[in-house]
Parts: C-alpha cells; sequence; structure tokens
C-alpha cells in the first residue's frame, strides 16, 4: 500500500489533490505519494512565513532547544530515516545512515552557534568630532528564507539550510526535489515534534517551472539557499535581483597525486570517492591528475581497486554502489562515455548501463574539451590525465568554468602550499581527495561553482545582517 504525504504549512500538514510519485530508485516502483503545492499553497506558505518571522519572536535559548532536540530526535529514528534515503535516493544504506548522522550534527552545531551570533565594538571615538559616541553593531535575522535543495543528499543538504536559517532567527519556505521529497517531509515532522512553532517551517513541493518560480518572484522572501545547476543559479540570480542569497552550484573537481604521493593511501580513497552515491556528488573526483613518473602504475592500483567495488541493490550491505537518481540519467552519462570512446579516449573499466544502474568507469586518453572532462558528469564516471611538471598540474586543474574543491596528494610541504596559494578553488584537501567535507567547516566555492560559504557558522553570517548602534553621549 502506498503512502500518501501531505505537505506542512503553518503547522498544519495539508493535503492536496495533485500529487507526485516518489519511486524507489533501483526497483523502478511507486512506493509513495506527495501532495504537490499550487499557487495558493505557495503563497500560504510565504504568508505564514511572513506572519511567524514578524509576530513569534523565539529567543536564542529556545531555538537552542529546538535544534538540540531535532539532533536527539534525528538519531533515534538514524534506521528510518536512511532507509527512506536509500529508496528515494537510490544511496547505499551505510552511506545514507553515514548522511542522516552528519545532519544530527549539523542541527547540534546550529544550535549552539544560535547562542553565539554576535556583532563587534567600533572605534568611532577615534574620528575626529565623534569624541564622545560609543559604536557597536549586532547581527539580525534576514527575514524569510527559501529553500531549495537537491536530491543527491535528500536530508543532509536540506539540513545544511534549514538548521542555521532558523539558528539565526529567521524563519524558512522549503522546496525539496521533486524525485527525493519524503527525507525532507520526515524532518519537518522531526522539527515540529521538537517543539518549532507554526510558521517557521513551510513545505511546498513541485517543479521548478511551477512552485520554483513563483518562490522566486514572492518578494516577501529575503534569501533563497539554493544548492543545484549552474544553469538553475544563474536564473535564479537573474530573477531575484538585489536580494541576497547562497549558490552552491557545480563542478568537475580535480584531485591530484604527484609523484611523492603515499600511492596506496591515495589509491585506496581515489578507487572509492568519484564512486560515492554512483558519482552524484558536487565533490567526486571527476579529473584524477596523475605524475607520469607514476602514471601507469597508479592507473593499475586504481583500476584493481575499483573492480572490486559492487554494484547493485542499496540496502544490500555487500553493495557498495547504487543506481543513479533515474536511469534518462544514467542514459546521459552513457552517452558522453560513448562520446569520449567515439573522441580517442580509452576505458580502462566500467562503462556499461543496466537501467540506472551505471558501472564504475575509469576513462583515459581524453581531451580537455570532451563533456566527461570540461562539464558536470554527476555520474560514477572519473578521467585519469597525466602531468609533467607541477605548474602544468595546476594549469589543467584551473581550466574548468567551476572551482568547488580540489584535492592533493603529496609528501611535500612546498607543493601542498603552492598547490593551496595556486588551485583555484574554495577548499584545497591536502593528502585527500576533493571529496572531503566536514559539515562545521565552511563549504563553497567560486567561478561557477557558486558564490556564499555553507557551514552553519558561516551559513548564519550569510543569513544575518550586520546593523550599526551609535549613541551620543
Amino acid at each position: 500500500m502506498q503512502v500518501k504525504y501531505p505537505i506542512y504549512i503553518n503547522g498544519e500538514w495539508v493535503g492536496t489533490q495533485d500529487t507526485i510519485s516518489v519511486v524507489d530508485k533501483y526497483s523502478g516502483e511507486v512506493f509513495a505519494t506527495v501532495c504537490s503545492s499550487s499557487p495558493l499553497e505557495v503563497d500560504s506558505a510565504v504568508t505564514a512565513a511572513v506572519k511567524a518571522f514578524k509576530s513569534r519572536a523565539l529567543s536564542p535559548y529556545q531555538i537552542y532547544q529546538i535544534l538540540a532536540k531535532s539532533s536527539s530526535l534525528i538519531m533515534e529514528r538514524s534506521d528510518d530515516l536512511a532507509l527512506t534515503i536509500s529508496r528515494e535516493a537510490g544511496k547505499v544504506y551505510r552511506d545514507a545512515k553515514t548522511e542522516v548522522m552528519r545532519a544530527a550534527q549539523v542541527f547540534l552545531i546550529a544550535a549552539e552557534e544560535a547562542k553565539r551570533i554576535s556583532g563587534e565594538v567600533i572605534p568611532v571615538e577615534a574620528a575626529p568630532g565623534s569624541e564622545n559616541r560609543l559604536a557597536y553593531t549586532i547581527r539580525v535575522p534576514i527575514g524569510v528564507v527559501c529553500a531549495i535543495s537537491p536530491f543527491n543528499f535528500p536530508f543532509n543538504l536540506v539540513t545544511h539550510k534549514i538548521a542555521p536559517a532558523l539558528a539565526a532567527g529567521n524563519t524558512v519556505v522549503l522546496k525539496p526535489a521533486s524525485a527525493t521529497p519524503i527525507s525532507a517531509i520526515n524532518l519537518c515532522r522531526i522539527l515540529e515534534e521538537a517543539g518549532l512553532p507554526p510558521g517557521y517551517l513551510n513545505l511546498v513541493i513541485g517543479s521548478g517551472n511551477e512552485v520554483g518560480d513563483l518562490l522566486l518572484n514572492d518578494e516577501r522572501i529575503n534569501f533563497y539557499t539554493f544548492t543545484g545547476s549552474p544553469k538553475v543559479g544563474k536564473k535564479i540570480m537573474s530573477t531575484i535581483g538585489l536580494r541576497k542569497s547562497t549558490m552552491e552550484l557545480g563542478s568537475n573537481s580535480v584531485t591530484i597525486v604527484h609523484k611523492d604521493a603515499d600511492l596506496a593511501k591515495a589509491a585506496t580513497l581515489c578507487s572509492r570517492m568519484p564512486f560515492v552515491n554512483a558519482g552524484q556528488v558536487c565533490i567526486s573526483i571527476q579529473r584524477l591528475l596523475i605524475h607520469q613518473d607514476i602514471y601507469e602504475q597508479f592507473a593499475d592500483m586504481l583500476a584493481e581497486e575499483t573492480r572490486k567495488l559492487i554494484l547493485g541493490n542499496p540496502l544490500d550491505p555487500q553493495t557498495d554502489i547504487g543506481p543513479m537518481i533515474s536511469e534518462a540519467e544514467a542514459i546521459r552519462a552513457e552517452a558522453w562515455v560513448t562520446a569520449a570512446l567515439k573522441g580517442g579516449a580509452s576505458l580502462i573499466c566500467g562503462g556499461k548501463r543496466n537501467g540506472a544502474l551505471f558501472e564504475p568507469t575509469i576513462l583515459t586518453n581524453v581531451k580537455s574539451d570532451m563533456k566527461v572532462v570540461c562539464e558536470e558528469i554527476f555520474a560514477p564516471v572519473v578521467s585519469l590525465i597525466p602531468y609533467k611538471e607541477f605548474d602544468e598540474a595546476i594549469e589543467i586543474a584551473n581550466n574548468s568554468h567551476y572551482g568547488l574543491q580540489a584535492g592533493i596528494f603529496t609528501s611535500s610541504i612546498d607543493i601542498a602550499t603552492e598547490a593551496t596559494r595556486k588551485l583555484e578553488v574554495g577548499g584545497v584537501i591536502i593528502n585527500d581527495t576533493s571529496l572531503y567535507r566536514a559539515d562545521q567547516a565552511p563549504y563553497g566555492g567560486i567561478k561557477e561553482s557558486g558564490i556564499g560559504r555553507e557551514g552553519p557558522k558561516y551559513a548564519i553570517q550569510e543569513m544575518t545582517e550586520s546593523k550599526l548602534v551609535v549613541y551620543n553621549l
């Protein structure tokens, strides 16, 4: 029997006639439906958020209590929450469980940060004519936050938007990805149980062209936090005008393996990190740059480890890689790989598709203008690229529209420092891959990888305004 999930507006669970089917990404079966939102529900959600922001202020300690309680509830229900993620996103269960536990930590970190929001004293008395003045800044909530989240981390990336927004004292209208909406519904239920008052969090579900456009054009919304493609990010920016936003967009992330690296360590990490969540992670390794002196050896090590990965049912404990989000996306990835092979690339392993399942794939002899290299493939595909001198590796890495994160394996502090200074990215990870992320750290990119930073402390800064206060004593 299919479960029908309502949407959440002003503290009430609202049913609608129109629904969206939620598909088990491995079996292809519809296992649930969710209510979709009409213009009336979208308007009601924003109205509720505006009213809550203006009339029911929570103290920082009350926010702390609600977020901390939510963290506890998430941990208590981690098994069921992970099961939902595995079914609606196709994520391997152990990775889904990790996602849930990370989300619990995000709530706990945001709870603590809610008590630490502060301004600074400004020494205006040092200015001639201001000797009798006292000045300081405070940080105030920005207002109504619209959170638009993607399918690949349907629980934790929602958390990264909601928890800091609430910690900052804002109210939220959430639109999750239509392919994976149930995790967001589960999170709304947890916050409701934790004591979040009506209107502080409102959930609407529907397509970007309909529900998304309504949200973008509603001038009562003060801030947008979005994770998704650069194409959609640019549309959002062109629509919202001077209103503020955080954009976490795409990447074709690079990891460099220098000739002095610990090859065993690098091969172990690089054989899995391009393929986690079927490669559907913005900071997955897509381009793997390898010094020519170790290229053949490292490619063999990488292929040997990659061939051990098991593709299949995400609920099977033995599975390493589950299905992509849809067969259509797997077909797209297959077409990109096929085009690369026709253009002269070589296949080391993988390349085959079975429905939405796509084998972990390693390519070599690629060219810089191939889609598998210069665009974001968002699939379990990695391209190996040799280099001679380290300056060449930096040049190849920076030859991208994107700039999210990069990894480098080296035993040289000089090489590591040079990489840190010259790589055009938002984060450089030394002796690990581009995929590393800690939820309390700042996360974000440059170029077409976006603007602003996530991580609770840093997102709170984005979602608050600095206000100057001056006393004439």
